[in-house]
């Protein structure tokens, strides 16, 4: 995302983004980008140029879609943009990629190079997510059951080969 004043360079922000589809991806540096021009009390007029104009259209759906909470950050950032003078005005400018934009080239180029290093390699995954979730579920399961007052009058401890409890597991038909 790069934030331009007076048709100069002001800011240039990278996030970087797990596990979200390209629609909220795009919402949140629509996001971002109107949350920092807001910062700013000399801005009066934002524009807003992407080649994804249909993803901007959802800040303004009215309609149950599963972006609202998104969009009604942007509307709440854009209620305080308008509030502070009658004069602001945000436009959006769809440049679809054909178009070959030198602007939108170079950032393009700039976003397709980025080289996150992770820290974590293996805590940005999808299947680590999934796993994060199992374990989070298996322990409330636990939790609970030990808690229960049931426990030992219609349930039985399973014990392995190595008299050891068996564990309730999430994967491949296991306990």
């Amino acid at each position: 995302m790069h934030i331009h004043m007076v048709d100069k360079p002001f800011t240039k922000t990278i996030y970087h983004a797990v596990n979200v589809t390209s629609t909220e991806a795009k919402l949140f540096a629509i996001r971002c980008g109107i949350n920092q021009s807001i910062c700013f009390n000399n801005i009066s007029k934002i524009i807003i140029i992407t080649n994804s104009i249909h993803v901007a259209q959802k800040i303004f759906d009215s309609s149950s879609h599963p972006f609202q909470t998104m969009s009604a950050a942007i509307l709440s950032d854009l209620h305080n943009f308008f509030n502070r003078s009658n004069n602001n005005s945000i436009e959006f400018w769809e440049c679809p990629s054909h178009l070959k934009w030198v602007l939108h080239n170079k950032f393009n180029k700039e976003t397709k190079s980025f080289n996150l290093t992770l820290l974590f390699l293996c805590k940005n995954s999808w299947d680590f997510s999934k796993k994060n979730k199992s374990d989070n579920i298996i322990k409330y399961w636990k939790m609970t059951f030990q808690a229960s007052e049931l426990k030992g009058n219609h349930f039985l401890d399973l014990l392995n080969s190595d008299n050891k409890i068996i564990e309730p597991t999430y994967t491949k038909g296991r306990s």
